[in-house]
């Protein structure tokens, strides 16, 4: 690792990143070094890649070889990649025994700046990978928000918003990550406040197919199934067996309840004979 003090997040960045412009383009290798010396980026921000696009690579690959040499560092007797794992998985598929690399001196912070910042230019990282790399920079740099975002050239809205992903349950960052969730469905999740309820609104989003839109609907829904409720008033006993026997004295529906601090009784009955009925029973029963 080099002793040089740094220049901060990105330094030389300009020049390194010229020499890895697009997955297709070219720039002069400074060697070829055998394909088994040649180990991953262990900090790769980038955890997923699409077999199909991969498999894509491979037959260009076999039939005009690699046109653009990976970036890399030498570390110990190995060469790790800073930029460039996609051509060299798919330089695996096809059995190359050799790639053209241009070799740079760089730290382990830069090797991970670089990393990202290669997927963010050709937006190769899915939306919880993004949110991990930028989480990962603040930390190991002891950034602020702002000062990634000029890094990284993104708005501050921006890096706040993919940090926020990384709030949602596990279960929901795995949805984005594989792609069954977008990140404005992620967005809409965020806004119901409970975890659970997060789960469940993203459960359903994702067996239904609903849209954004529908699911930014949904999210207050979800939300209202967490504001305590008053707790439910108990009917004493007592007034529940004098309705059951009133009940069979008038033969209708009688309540006996307690509403806003006052004790009630109601009786039901069905029209002006039915309330005579009524009437003349409690009379009777006066006499």
């Amino acid at each position: 690792m080099p002793s040089g003090k740094r220049g901060g997040l990105g330094r030389g960045l300009g020049s390194l990143m010229a020499e890895t412009q697009a997955e297709t383009g070219y720039a002069e290798p400074d060697t070829e070094v055998p394909i088994e010396e040649i180990k991953p980026n262990p900090n790769q921000p980038r955890t997923h890649f699409d077999e199909a696009l991969l498999e894509e690579l491979a037959d260009s690959i076999k039939a005009h070889g690699v046109l653009q040499p990976l970036l890399v560092r030498k570390k110990g007797k190995h060469y790790e990649i800073i930029a460039g794992e996609r051509r060299y998985q798919a330089s695996l598929k096809v059995g190359l025994e050799k790639l053209p690399v241009i070799v740079r001196d760089v730290d382990d912070q830069e090797m991970l700046e670089l990393a990202l910042i290669e997927n963010l230019q050709r937006s190769d990282l899915n939306p919880i990978e993004e949110a991990r790399g930028y989480k990962q920079l603040i930390e190991a740099n002891g950034l602020t928000q702002e000062a990634l975002a000029k890094a990284v050239s993104k708005s501050r809205s921006a890096i706040t918003n993919s940090l926020r992903l990384l709030d949602l349950p596990a279960v929901v960052q795995q949805y984005v990550f594989d792609g069954k969730l977008t990140a404005g469905h992620a967005r809409a999740i965020l806004a119901v406040p409970d975890e659970d309820q997060r789960v469940k609104l993203a459960d359903k989003v994702v067996n239904e197919g609903l849209s954004v839109r529908a699911t930014e609907n949904l999210a207050p829904l979800f939300s209202v199934g967490d504001v305590p409720r008053a707790p439910r008033r108990v009917t004493p006993q007592s007034f529940k067996r004098a309705a059951r026997a009133l009940r069979d004295v008038f033969d209708t529906n009688v309540k006996v309840k307690a509403l806003r601090g006052k004790n009630k009784i109601e009786i039901e009955f069905k029209d002006e004979e039915d309330l005579r009925r009524i009437l003349d029973l409690i009379a009777g029963a006066d006499e």
